[in-house]
């Protein structure tokens, strides 16, 4: 077991595990953090995803020790109870069916429009696609990254 420091939503948090231990189960079980969520346990579904330095990173298959930037989570994203772009398009489009493929869609949406604020389809498509959904919400998905891209603009 070692003390890892993790800077987590903008709070440092020290957490007594082993290095190889997935970021994952030390945002759920130790930090306490939901959005998150395990689906596969291989880095293929997404389901697990946070942000690192800008980029959707699958935490189930990431060592908490090599990690040395600020971890974003889905609770990290609003800020003082006012919803992103992202979110609020999320809840306008509908896209949540069961909702377990949420977290990784909409942070790997946040993380796409971080770099490219102006994405057509076929880069939505190619950005989002290794991100699963069980229910098939593909197309409000990209609906609702098309709205949030045009609400960062001030267009919506």
């Amino acid at each position: 077991m070692s003390a890892i420091t993790l800077k987590v939503n903008g709070r440092s948090h020290t957490v007594d595990v082993e290095p190889s231990t997935p970021l994952l189960y030390v945002l759920r079980n130790d930090l306490a953090l939901r959005g998150p969520r395990f689906g596969c346990g291989l880095g293929q579904c997404g389901a697990c995803a946070v942000i690192i330095n800008g980029i959707a990173v699958r935490s189930c298959v990431t060592p908490c020790s090599s990690v040395r930037s600020e971890v974003t989570t889905l609770e990290g994203l609003a800020k003082d109870g006012v919803l992103t772009p992202v979110q609020r398009a999320w809840i306008d489009e509908q896209v949540p069916a069961c909702g377990f493929c949420q977290n990784g869609q909409i942070m790997t949406a946040t993380a796409l429009l971080a770099k490219n604020p102006n994405p057509t389809d076929a880069q939505i498509r190619e950005g989002m696609n290794a991100t699963l959904c069980r229910c098939m919400t593909y197309y409000r998905v990209q609906a609702a990254i098309k709205r949030a891209a045009a609400s960062l603009k001030g267009v919506a």
